[in-house]
Order: C-alpha cells, then sequence, then structure tokens
C-alpha cells in the first residue's frame, strides 16, 4: 500500500483530529504511532530497520555521555556508525558493489560469483539514517546533549511528514521541538500551511505528473527521437524533478506546520542561480549541508592547498552522487557536479559564487541560464538507466538528428516552465504570501490545475527510491 494525495490528506487530518486535544507526550506518542503506521503502509516488514536504527542512536548518545574518555567515545559512535552504514550499505549497495565486483573479476580471468540478492529497497532508508549519524555526529563533537526521553528521540527519527523523503533534519534545531510543549498555529499561520501543501500539490500534480510521460518516452527510446525532443526532454526532466521533489517538501512542510513542528527549508528557487555553488546552497538544501558539515569540513574542506579543496569538493559529490543510488549514473552525476564546484572555485571570483548578491539584469539572466545547462547535463546522467544510454543521449542531441516534435510537448513545458518562474519569482520576490484577494486568485488557479491535471495515472515520488 502508498498513499495518494486524499489519503494522506485524511490521514493528516484525523492526527490533527486527535493531536491538538492532548498533552505534549500524548502529542509524540500519537506522532510515533502515527509515523510508524506510516511507514508501515509503504512496507510493514522495514519497520525493524527503523526501530534497530533508532535504537542504536539513542542508546549510543547515551553511552558516549557516560565517560569523558575520547577512545571511548569514539568506539562507541563507530558502533552507530556501523550499524547506520551497515543497514545502508546492505541494503541499498550490495547488489551494486557484488555486481561491479563479478564484472571486475571477469575481466582480470577469475570465476567467482557471490550472489546477488535482489534486495529491496526499504523506502526512505538514506534519509532517516542520515538522521540517525547527524545526531550521534554532534553528540560526538559536544555540539549537543544527549537525549534522554526516548518517544520525543523515537518521533525525530520517524516524524511521518519527512519519514520517506525529508528535508533531512538536524537534532540541534529539532529535538527540541519534541521536547518541548508546542504552541497551535493561529489563523494566519494556519493559512500559510495550508497554502504551502497546496503549492507542492501543485508542483507535484499541475507540474511533474504532467511532464512525466513525454519525459518517460524520450529516455525510454531516444533513438527514435530527434534531437529537438531530446533536448526538450531534458529541460522537461528538469522541472519535473524540481516540482516532485520541491513539491514534497512544501508538503512535509506545511503537514508539519500544522502540528507545530517547524521543519527546514530545502529549496530556494534552485533554478535561478547563477552559479552551480549557488545552485547547491538553494537545491536540497538539507542534503547539500549535511554533506558539506559531516563530509566535506572532516575531509578538509578549503583547509590547505587549491588542489586539495578541489579533491574534497569531488569526493564529497561523488559521495553525495553515491547516496542517491547504487548506480553508476548516479556517481557520474556527483562527479560531474564535483567539477563543476571544483572548477567555479578555481576560476570565477567568490563573490560571483555567492547566493545572497544582489540580482543584476544586465548579466545575471544569460548565468542563470548557462547554469541550468550545465545542471540538465547531469541530470541526463540521473535519469539515464545506463551511463551509455545518457552518453548516447547526449550525443544525439549534439548531432542535431532531425525528427517530428510533439506539439503538445512544446505546449506542456511551456506552461510548465511559466508555472514554475512564477511560483519562484513570486517567492524569490515576496517571501511572504500575498494576502487578500490575490492570494484567494493565486490558490483558486492552483486548486483548478491540481483537478484538471488529476485524472492521469498516478506518479510516485522519485525521490521515494532514496
Amino acid at each position: 500500500m502508498t498513499f495518494n494525495s486524499l489519503q494522506y490528506a485524511a490521514f493528516l487530518a484525523g492526527v490533527l483530529l486527535i493531536y491538538w486535544r492532548l498533552p505534549m507526550r500524548g502529542q509524540n506518542l500519537l506522532l510515533l504511532g502515527a509515523s510508524y503506521w506510516f511507514y508501515g503502509a509503504f512496507d510493514w516488514r522495514f519497520l525493524g530497520l527503523l526501530l534497530c536504527s533508532t535504537t542504536t542512536d539513542y542508546t549510543v548518545g547515551l553511552l558516549m555521555n557516560r565517560r569523558d574518555h575520547e577512545r571511548w567515545r569514539r568506539t562507541v559512535f563507530g558502533c552507530s556508525l556501523a550499524v547506520n552504514l551497515g543497514i545502508l550499505g546492505f541494503f541499498k549497495y550490495y547488489d551494486f558493489f557484488s555486481g561491479e565486483g563479478i564484472r571486475l573479476l571477469h575481466h582480470l580471468h577469475v570465476d567467482l560469483a557471490p550472489p546477488v540478492l535482489r534486495i529491496l529497497l526499504p523506502v526512505g532508508i538514506s534519509f532517516y539514517t542520515f538522521h540517525g549519524i547527524s545526531y550521534t555526529f554532534d553528540v560526538y563533537r559536544r555540539r549537543i546533549e544527549p537525549c534522554r526521553d526516548p518517544i520525543a528521540f523515537a518521533v525525530f527519527v520517524a516524524f511521518f511528514p519527512q519519514l520517506v523523503a525529508g528535508p533531512i533534519g538536524r537534532a540541534e534545531r529539532q529535538l527540541p521541538q519534541f521536547r518541548s510543549p508546542r504552541r497551535r498555529p493561529d489563523r494566519a499561520e494556519t493559512g500559510r500551511a495550508v497554502g504551502l501543501i497546496l503549492v507542492g500539490l501543485f508542483k507535484k500534480v499541475a507540474i511533474a505528473d504532467t511532464l512525466a510521460p513525454y519525459v518517460d518516452t524520450a529516455f525510454r527510446n531516444p533513438t527514435q527521437q530527434g534531437s529537438v525532443t531530446l533536448l526538450l526532454s531534458v529541460y522537461a526532466f528538469a522541472l519535473q524533478i524540481y516540482g516532485d521533489f520541491g513539491g514534497y517538501t512544501d508538503i512535509a512542510r506545511g503537514s508539519a506546520a500544522l502540528l507545530g513542528i517547524e521543519l527546514p527549508l530545502n529549496f530556494a528557487q534552485p533554478y535561478l542561480s547563477r552559479s552551480v555553488t549557488e545552485f547547491w546552497r538553494r537545491w536540497h538544501i538539507s542534503l547539500s549541508s549535511w554533506l558539506r558539515d559531516y563530509l566535506y569540513v572532516p575531509l578538509g574542506g578549503n583547509r590547505g592547498p587549491a588542489w586539495a579543496t578541489y579533491r574534497n569538493l569531488i569526493i564529497t559529490m561523488l559521495l553525495g552522487g553515491l547516496w542517491h543510488g547504487a548506480a553508476a549514473t548516479f556517481v557520474v552525476w556527483g562527479g560531474l557536479h564535483g567539477s563543476y564546484l571544483a572548477a567555479e572555485r578555481r576560476f570565477l571570483p567568490a563573490a560571483d559564487r555567492d547566493a545572497g548578491r544582489p540580482w543584476s539584469w544586465r548579466r545575471d539572466p544569460l548565468r542563470a541560464f548557462a547554469t541550468f545547462n550545465l545542471v540538465c547535463v547531469a541530470w541526463v546522467f540521473f535519469r539515464a538507466t545506463g551511463v551509455r544510454g545518457a552518453g548516447h543521449y547526449l550525443l544525439r542531441i549534439g548531432e542535431l538528428r532531425p525528427g517530428p516534435v510533439d506539439r503538445n510537448l512544446v505546449l506542456v513545458l511551456a506552461a510548465a516552465t511559466l508555472a514554475t518562474l512564477a511560483v519562484d519569482v513570486t517567492a524569490r520576490v515576496a517571501p511572504r504570501p500575498a494576502a487578500g484577494w490575490r492570494r484567494g486568485v493565486a490558490y483558486g488557479a492552483m486548486v483548478t490545475a491540481v483537478v484538471l491535471c488529476s485524472g492521469g495515472t498516478p506518479v510516485p515520488f522519485i525521490y521515494f527510491r532514496f
């Protein structure tokens, strides 16, 4: 079983009906039960993994604080890493690495065949293991005190709005919200939360799901398409994955706000970025900041010679690509972004990499378009089923092969582009939602679009695979 939009709305409404009638501990118990039921609806067999990861990290946090000896703390912290990375590695990467190992040995004329288990990937495993790792890492570095409330900690790990696709939570910011009484949102805050959910549904249903069939067709049979169709389909996928993942994040943040919990911002108009460096400060912000704090900085960050900084950037993004999936395509995608970041660090002045720099209409539109196209080249590898297929896809675009162009693709892509720009430019210019009749007109248009675009086959959220 999985949740569609109506089922999720009914589920959230049912939780809210009881939630604000309970004291804080009752609220946490309700959230914990609802979160485990929500996760079990995808596949109840994986609830044990979630419970194992949660129990390990909670226990490790307490044990690290029991003794002040550094060797003890390092050993206990290593146990948390071993469990979390062991679960993640086995369920997500065993078949990939065993398959690659078989092929390598075959080239070396060694006949060895470890079993390929065809392991089913648990939904959201990358997200909740990263929750636990960030918590134990911060306790180890003494940035936070260990949590002594097992229920609050379990809710932090399993909180259902963000459980299966983020944003990736930080214990120092979210745990205190589960350990203290929540304030019921007032009328204005409730309106903003519902507005976030509606915007998320609009991005997912009216933009992402509408573009999905055209993207699927192009990437399934690229040899049967002309160069223009293939290029337009890359742009369509860029908007699809943004609408899909950004839409999920908006729904998660709006749902959490109705429960009195603030989730971190995960997207900030990424396709208006004027450099790839700025793009990663605006795209999947919770992951990029996690990689920065728990991987890039421990590797050395930008301390040391320039070549070491470039190396650290590339290694971080390679592992970030591998986090997304056990496939060579994700590794290439991460490697491309690491190379982009290293090249910008080398050749682009720091002022031009600053995400907070005011927009210049004289030069920034061209830079934003160039950045968008660099990101789209990498998206081909992210979307393709294999590295060779991605290479053929890009080669066919470069060959400028003629072919018919689907008029519907052009119209749907143009409408999706205008809708995405309207949402993002509005958010950039006016961070707070419009009031009065303007908001009513905007929300009415979104509801109409969602209803009109809801008749097709439901498309699962892309990041549910990760």
